[in-house]
């Protein structure tokens, strides 16, 4: 597979609401945040304190109210709807439900996303390449009921590397899963990050997963309230003490 560079990510004064009936909700107030190339972001906060949202919006799922997001000097806020259909198809997402389609083998699942491209026999050359990588080699032909969740989440990774981005943004990857397979599909992330280089902004409740991040971005009720360098030179193998220490 080729090397992929990491995007940088540059969020201004980005603000989202929702309307609820005759209410508004501020789901994301204000933030501004920089996100080097290559990191690997643990973004943190309570249930509705705006961590899916961000992430939407730096994926281009919705739209801001107002504020900017530059990615590799693109502002992505400013693009049409052409525009940001091929932006998207740069950006890797992985969510905490798989969303495989359950009538297809893995290989198509993991093929799925660049069907309306041509080059097929290419495109089931790469899958096969990132189902090994993901240690999911052999098993193209199976059906996703066959396999584990964590298999599952494997299948649904290959499938965001597809179109070899520079940027995943992962949303809760782990939340279906026990602690041993959590902390497996972590190192594949991070050992996908050493070998390819992509940025990772990963959305997370657990304390163990965040702890192994280059660096913590906490939000409450939609703000960010502390950003965190986890880089601090304290061996990242001790896991347990660092997210003893981490309020999330």
């Amino acid at each position: 597979m080729e090397a992929t560079t990491g995007s940088t990510v540059r969020i201004v004064g980005l603000t989202r609401q929702f309307r609820t009936g005759a209410e508004r909700l501020t789901a994301v107030d204000d933030v501004s945040l920089e996100i080097a190339a290559g990191s690997v972001v643990a973004l943190t906060g309570p249930s509705g304190s705006g961590k899916s949202t961000l992430l939407h919006l730096i994926g281009a799922i919705e739209q801001a109210d107002s504020g900017t997001i530059t990615v590799d000097d693109v502002e992505i806020t400013a693009l049409r709807r052409t525009a940001l259909a091929r932006y998207r198809q740069r950006v890797g997402f992985v969510f905490q439900r798989y969303h495989l389609l359950p009538a297809l083998t893995v290989l198509d699942n993991v093929i799925a996303p660049v069907l309306p491209q041509r080059g097929r026999a290419d495109h089931a050359t790469r899958a096969r390449e990132l189902l090994d990588a993901v240690g999911l080699g052999g098993r193209e032909r199976a059906m996703p009921t066959q396999l584990s969740g964590g298999e599952q989440q494997r299948v649904a990774i290959a499938r965001a590397l597809m179109g070899a981005p520079g940027l995943l943004l992962a949303d809760e990857p782990t939340g279906n899963l026990d602690s041993t397979t959590s902390a497996q599909i972590l190192d594949l992330l991070l050992d996908l990050r050493e070998r390819h280089g992509m940025t990772i902004l990963l959305a997370t409740h657990e304390r163990s997963i965040a702890a192994r991040c280059d660096r913590l971005v906490r939000l409450g009720d939609g703000s960010l309230v502390e950003d965190l360098d986890l880089t601090d030179g304290e061996d990242p193998a001790d896991t347990y003490e660092r997210a003893a220490r981490l309020r999330l």
